[in-house]
């Protein structure tokens, strides 16, 4: 372990703590899983880079040979790495495992993999397998090969044919098919094979079929049968079994099965734990909300959810087929529909990813304890409670207690899992008792939402070492912690909050859980006084003179129209509008694109249209826009903006141009919100986004205008995404390579703006380099001679910044391949001369996100009222 860490030390910072988790996980999943791992140290396959002198002995005490320590390239950071960055906590893994390793192999699962994945995330699922694989589970694999289908078909000038959703499948598109399925298996098996996984190709000889309607869809196959030996026989010799869908019949003639169906089938022989849908969407999206369905709970939900609005064409029938799919499997199965990047968090973690589809019950509220048809049930499920364990609390007592308080209930038909709530002054979570099957089936997750949806506020104490401490904290607004334990709540106003925090600190509220239970939560940093993850109810103080708006004020839905929606800035901020739970985009205008379906937003079917004058006005008279964003290049926004406002209609709008940038009407608003007054950005009808350097520059000089003796020089350099993507020599990589270009040395647009804006005239030297995103500025600043040491100048940066989630000041100067594809600015390196007269600031901006589509998509976000920071990745922030 110590191998592994220092090797990955290298890159991440990786807490002593979390050292010690993996090391406990790893070991854990030895003990666990030994069966597995001597099979695969059999054939040289597990290969963790332990120190052979420290883990020899490690070796033997779990009965595994010494080429258990030959290592593998894969092994020794990819697998801890997914660890860390997948798994949440030490609990999760170990019983997920334990769960999964409680079947024979074949039974863990079946994982159907959308042919685009192969295109588009074949590095992504390659990386997920292998995990697997490492730690001794053997999914069954199979994958479709649609897209590429089709590619072929029409390069050979055939075009593709469907009927109810089926490909016509003649001999032409046979052979075709064949071609595809053979080439896309290899691909999946030699990027495994590089990653130390033996992955078995099985092509054929598994699905035995008839012809599904041989006059209607040709070569087209239900399957009648499924032959479970090749893919046992790979399991039992260390292999991943990796299939296609092609079947046969008696007579050897291939037939086409659709992958769906094929894996459906798998899972009906096998009975699985789990049956896994990788897809690019990464789940079910509720076309209302556009949010991602997190579970559906089939016993409870299905007649209604047949009913609603949204689930219709391919949802209604993949929901239909899935239900159908559960009804002939054993009740712990399940289905996830997830994205190929989420897999080990769906299944070794609680919380899950994507979207989980079980049979599981249907859930029973109740009253009275008279409506408890089975009082025997009903003490097992107390049974489980904390204080009853102990010795504490009788059954008999509670029970007598219920008997004279008013309670609601809240359980799954065998009461797996137990929720109490009772409603005296306040409803307080009383009781909330699970078995095991209850969080790993997230029976727990169905009942708090039934209990969230019948009470708008509630409050429950759980005592700081339980085990789900962390998902508590995920469904509370804030908490309070004293002597061990945590009081939480939602939905309770600032009075409600105070009183319950001195009834608590008083030692009047009994809790849900206690100290006995798991302690693996119970560290320093939990042992926190106040947090609330809405509104503070206690004073703040901040040496931020214009701090950020964190919390909206409103929650209405939003249209979008992006007008130059064609380039790099366009589609980033096309993928954060695909996240936001408010806004959605109505229209999308590209002349280049136009007809052409918009990639990247699940939300809705979008088309880029080419919106003309008389289309835009037309849209803003009938109020169909709520907010424009004008991505065009420099010169061209002034039309489409005076067409809109010559409706007088009530959108607002956002130019990433700089055509009103240096607007003296009073119109237009500069959209800094770091610089800028963020009470002037939320109340603006027109907002000029800032440019990508003239961003980095102000926020690397601002806090020092009233020191500066002089004009600062700022020595730019942008990857060539920032040349847009007509062709040119400043985005063509040939040019580049090993090159630097300077262009427009003096009075360049973004010279003028950084002067205009921080009232001092500087001098601006923009270049062009190889890299494909990411600014990098060195800023040498004039400042009066002995008046700041660099300890100072960095104070003053942590002041003016204090709180900013999008900037950070480091010590050290930062590196432009640390910024690329994150949503914020680094200024660093405080360098001061020894005249004490000259300091220089080094500032890193990814233009293409904070430098364009972030900042816009705060601008938004604060003109309509939302939190400033809604849908901005916060895991891609890079913190000092």
């Amino acid at each position: 372990m110590q191998v592994i860490m220092s090797q990955l030390h290298k890159t991440e910072t990786i807490r002593k703590k979390l050292v010690k988790i993996i090391e406990s996980i790893l070991c854990t999943m030895l003990s666990r899983n030994v069966s597995g791992l001597k099979r695969a140290c059999r054939h040289g396959l597990y290969s963790l880079a332990y120190c052979r002198t420290a883990s020899q002995s490690k070796y033997m005490k779990y009965g595994l040979s010494e080429s258990f320590s030959k290592t593998r390239p894969y092994s020794t950071r990819s697998t801890v790495v997914q660890l860390l960055n997948n798994i949440g906590s030490k609990r999760e893994v170990e019983q997920y495992l334990k769960y999964f390793t409680s079947v024979s192999q074949q039974q863990f699962a079946v994982i159907k993999v959308g042919g685009a994945i192969i295109t588009q995330q074949l590095n992504e699922l390659a990386s997920c397998l292998a995990f697997l694989y490492h730690v001794g589970l053997y999914p069954i694999v199979l994958h479709g090969t649609g897209p590429q289908i089709n590619e072929l078909l029409e390069n050979e000038g055939v075009e593709p044919e469907y009927i109810d959703g089926i490909r016509i499948t003649n001999a032409k598109t046979m052979e075709v098919v064949r071609k595809c399925f053979l080439e896309q298996n290899l691909r999946l098996v030699t990027a495994l094979e590089k990653m130390g996984v033996r992955a078995r190709p099985i092509t054929a000889g598994v699905f035995g079929a008839e012809y599904l309607d041989q006059d209607k869809y040709q070569l087209v196959g239900k399957v009648n049968s499924v032959n479970k030996t090749p893919i046992e026989a790979a399991i039992e010799a260390g292999y991943l079994p990796i299939l296609t869908s092609l079947a046969e019949t008696p007579s050897g003639q291939l037939l086409n099965v659709n992958a769906d169906v094929a894996a459906g089938e798998l899972a009906r022989e096998f009975e699985p734990l789990k049956i896994v849908y990788l897809n690019e969407k990464g789940g079910i999206i509720n076309g209302e909300t556009g949010e991602k369905v997190s579970v559906i709970n089939l016993d409870e939900e299905y007649e209604d959810l047949l009913k609603q609005s949204w689930v219709k064409y391919g949802t209604k029938l993949k929901i239909k087929e899935i239900h159908d799919l559960l009804q002939h499997l054993p009740r712990s199965s399940s289905v996830a529909i997830i994205d190929v990047d989420d897999l080990q968090k769906e299944l070794f973690t609680d919380s899950g990813a994507g979207t989980l589809i079980r049979r599981g019950y249907k859930l029973i509220n109740r009253n009275s304890l008279s409506e408890f048809g089975n009082p025997d049930l009903l003490r097992s499920a107390l049974s489980r409670d904390p204080q009853i364990k102990s010795g504490k609390l009788s059954v008999a007592s509670y029970l007598k207690h219920l008997e004279s308080v008013d309670f609601k209930s809240y359980g799954d038909e065998p009461l797996e899992v137990l929720a109490i709530v009772t409603n005296e002054k306040l409803p307080k979570l009383d009781k909330f008792l699970s078995s095991k099957t209850g969080w790993l089936n997230n029976v727990t997750d169905n009942i708090f939402s039934a209990v969230k949806k019948d009470f708008s506020s509630l409050y429950w104490v759980v005592n700081e070492n339980d085990a789900n401490l962390a998902w508590y904290f995920s469904k509370s607004d804030g908490s309070f912690a004293k002597n061990n334990e945590i009081l939480f709540w939602y939905g309770l106003n600032t009075e409600q909050v105070s009183q319950l925090i001195k009834e608590f600190d008083s030692s009047s509220i009994s809790s849900l859980s206690s100290k006995n239970d798991s302690g693996v939560f119970s560290t320093s940093a939990q042992k926190r006084g106040y947090h609330t993850s809405r509104n503070s109810f206690r004073a703040y103080s901040t040496t931020n003179p214009n701090p950020p708006v964190r919390e909206g004020t409103n929650t209405s839905r939003a249209k979008v129209a992006l007008i130059g929606a064609r380039g790099y800035t366009g589609q980033a901020l096309i993928n954060m509008i695909d996240k936001h739970p408010y806004l959605e985009l109505s229209h999308v205008s590209s002349r280049e694109l136009a007809g052409q379906k918009l990639k990247g937003y699940n939300k809705a079917n979008i088309v880029y249209s080419n919106l003309q004058a008389e289309d835009i006005k037309k849209l803003e008279d009938n109020g169909e826009v709520d907010m424009w964003v004008m991505a065009l290049p420099n010169g061209v926004c002034k039309p489409f903006v005076d067409v809109i406002e010559s409706a007088k209609g009530k959108s607002k709008i956002i130019d990433l141009s700089a055509d009103y940038r240096f607007d003296t009407t009073g119109t237009w608003v500069y959209g800094l919100p770091e610089l800028n007054d963020r009470t002037k950005i939320a109340s603006a009808t027109r907002v000029s986004n800032p440019g990508c350097y003239a961003t980095a520059a102000q926020c690397a000089i601002a806090p020092l205008v009233d020191y500066i003796s002089g004009t600062p020089s700022i020595f730019g350099v942008s990857g060539y995404s920032g040349a847009g993507t007509k062709p040119s020599p400043k985005n063509d990589v040939k040019y580049l390579t090993n090159n630097l270009i300077p262009y427009s040395l003096t009075d360049h647009v973004h010279e003028r703006e950084i002067s205009t804006q921080l009232g001092l005239e500087v001098a601006f030297m923009p270049h062009v380099a190889q890299w494909f995103q990411g600014i990098s500025h060195t800023i040498s600043i004039p400042i009066k001679p002995k008046s700041l040491t660099s300890r100072e100048i960095r104070n003053i940066y942590q002041d003016r910044y204090q709180g900013e989630q999008l900037i950070t000041v480091s010590g050290e100067a930062p590196v432009v391949k640390d910024i690329s594809g994150k949503h914020g600015v680094v200024v660093g390196a405080f360098a001061v001369n020894s005249a004490e007269n000259r300091v220089v600031v080094v500032a890193t901006i990814d233009n293409l996100l904070k430098g364009a589509a972030t900042q816009c998509l705060q601008n938004i976000n604060l003109m309509m009222g939302y939190g400033e920071y809604e849908a901005i990745p916060d895991d891609l922030i890079i913190r000092g």
